[in-house]
């Protein structure tokens, strides 16, 4: 048996034991997958968790909010999106830890399946946590000229704009008097916030400010679609969703538990949708 989880606060309603379930079924591996949430958010708690799913004989498992950054202690081997990230969503066990970052890598494979080439240009990123990170990495990989970025806190918006520059690339934090200036020069808006999930609705990019710019992605899939994503659609944006990224992310991390790559992910995607009444007029 096969046993992978999740780490995280919060995560009774994930869909990730779904999908992993269904890919081993598909591919007639015996596996198992379960959440597991620590006593607390602190790095004793998710240590301590850790340990027990290693004892447990566990094959690797995902990590989520609010223990992205401090998984990463816990790793022997880092791969180079999670050193360039500063944070981790998948940890692989094999005598030690490797981590990864399959934010990173599936939120690349989510836009070139629906973008392609298209460089992601000048964007303004909504939101600087743990897949804000992610995904403000990735957009350089994809072509990103700038990546601006804002966040109610203004010092985690500048610790990544810090972090971004760092590397290499041009980044920069905006506040509130610079959103709306930032917005109507983008080529590419993004959403890495909760707004516009069905507890937090809403859209993070006020209607009007919405038009113009070439393309849109939006981390929230519950609902697929969004708010924001619907108004980006009828202004003609190219739509990026929240449930690309859930998909590629969910594929890539089960690659690395199960050296099993899975070559055509349509039928994976169709499947899912299915089975669990996924529905998008945006998307599908």
């Amino acid at each position: 048996m096969i046993k992978l989880g999740l780490i995280g606060q919060s995560i009774q309603q994930s869909r990730a034991p779904s999908l992993h379930r269904m890919l081993g079924e598909i591919y007639d591996l015996p596996l198992s997958y379960e959440l597991h949430e620590p006593a607390d958010a602190s790095p004793k708690a998710f240590a301590e968790t850790l340990a027990q799913l290693r004892e447990q004989g566990y094959r690797g498992t995902n990590v989520t909010f609010p223990y992205k950054q401090i998984a990463v202690a816990h790793a022997s081997t880092v791969n180079g999106a999670v050193s360039m990230v500063g944070s981790t969503n998948t940890l692989a066990f094999d005598g030690s830890v490797s981590a990864f970052n399959t934010d990173y890598t599936g939120f690349i494979r989510g836009y070139r399946g629906r973008v392609g080439d298209l460089p992601a240009g000048s964007v303004l990123l909504v939101g600087a946590g743990g897949v804000g990170r992610a995904i403000a990495f990735a957009l350089f990989e994809l072509g990103a000229s700038e990546v601006k970025i804002f966040d109610l806190d203004q010092g985690s918006a500048q610790s990544l704009a810090d972090a971004l520059t760092a590397t290499g690339f041009n980044a920069s934090a905006v506040d509130r008097a610079g959103f709306e200036a930032a917005a109507r020069v983008a080529d590419g808006l993004v959403n890495c916030t909760p707004v516009g999930h069905y507890k937090t609705p809403g859209s993070p990019v006020p209607a009007d400010l919405i038009g113009g710019q070439r393309w849109a992605f939006d981390a929230v899939y519950t609902p697929l679609d969004t708010e924001f994503l619907i108004r980006a659609h009828a202004q003609g944006l190219r739509i990026v969703s929240g449930f690309d990224l859930f998909i590629y992310q969910g594929l890539d991390a089960f690659e690395i538990f199960t050296g099993i790559k899975v070559e055509d992910p349509a039928p994976v995607v169709t499947r899912f949708k299915q089975e669990f009444a996924i529905s998008s007029d945006l998307v599908d």
